[in-house]
């Protein structure tokens, strides 16, 4: 009996050992969102060593690819976090040009992202990205007010000097970002364009015979009469397009969000679009 009630506490307090164990894990989160749960085994100036929980395999991470670390102790180690406004006259003048001027500097300063642009459902070029955003800014910056626009090109440089681009800027929010840039409001925009039904229009004159004749046998003729014309066929491919525009200010509020389907269908509709909604917005001046 006394064996039977030993052995019934070990398999009590082994239970509690590994549910205990079971739940001290390390949990990695990524600047896409990701989680990976496990052990943080190693972390070196550019890679953190990990293993999944319940197995041994060593992973290798990069830490410009992680957004934080929550620990199994309950401590919080962040990475790639743009340094806080307070935290910003202890940097070095390098380390501060990389995240940006201060909340200070950005009053009346705007900067435009790079847009989403997406094809058929998928995502275009970085080129047809950054025209988007080109126009954009040769748009509002005629009718800037006294607003400044900042170049886009110098909006991307900063982008790729914190190690921003497509995928890592999911993990940043609207206020990060106007930190990062130095500006009060940034713009997001996504373009749509998917092909539509196609036009077919046809112009000109078929080829037309006419033929008479006469049995008679005193009076026999025949006459044969033949025009020609050409015919063109032309067709035309059309397209189906939305934009969607958003404004932030530097709290991460938005102040102005719109989705417009063009009323062309043209490829190039979206310029058209782009304008009727920058008109609208509250960043436009006369």
């Amino acid at each position: 009996m006394k064996k039977l009630l030993i052995g019934i506490l070990l398999i009590f307090f082994s239970s509690i050992l590994l549910a205990q164990t079971d739940t001290k894990n390390d949990v990695i989160l990524k600047l896409n969102g990701d989680e990976l749960v496990g052990k943080v085994m190693e972390i070196d100036d550019n890679e953190i060593k990990f293993t999944y929980k319940g197995e041994s395999l060593v992973y290798k991470i990069k830490k410009t690819d992680v957004l934080k670390i929550t620990y199994s102790s309950g401590r919080i180690e962040m990475f790639s976090k743009p340094a806080l406004p307070s935290e910003a006259s202890s940097k070095s003048a390098s380390t501060a040009a990389m995240s940006g001027p201060g909340l200070a500097d950005h009053h009346n300063k705007v900067a435009i992202l790079p847009y989403a642009f997406l094809k058929d459902g998928e995502t275009a070029s970085d080129d047809i990205s950054f025209k988007v955003q080109n126009e954009t800014f040769a748009f509002l910056n005629r009718h800037a007010g006294v607003m400044s626009i900042v170049d886009p090109r110098t909006s991307n440089a900063l982008l790729i000097k914190a190690g921003i681009n497509r995928e890592t800027i999911k993990g940043y929010t609207m206020d990060d970002l106007c930190n990062i840039l130095g500006v009060e409001y940034v713009i997001d925009g996504i373009v749509s364009v998917n092909k539509g039904n196609q036009t077919n229009i046809t112009t000109g004159n078929s080829n037309t015979t006419y033929s008479s004749g006469n049995n008679n046998k005193n009076n026999q003729y025949k006459s044969r009469e033949k025009s020609s014309g050409s015919v063109v066929s032309t067709s035309t491919q059309n397209f189906e397009t939305s934009l969607t525009l958003s404004i932030y200010n530097d709290k991460g509020v938005s102040i102005y969000s719109q989705e417009r389907r063009s009323f062309w269908n043209t490829q190039d509709a979206y310029k058209i679009t782009l304008e009727y909604l920058l008109k609208r917005c509250p960043l436009y001046s006369k």
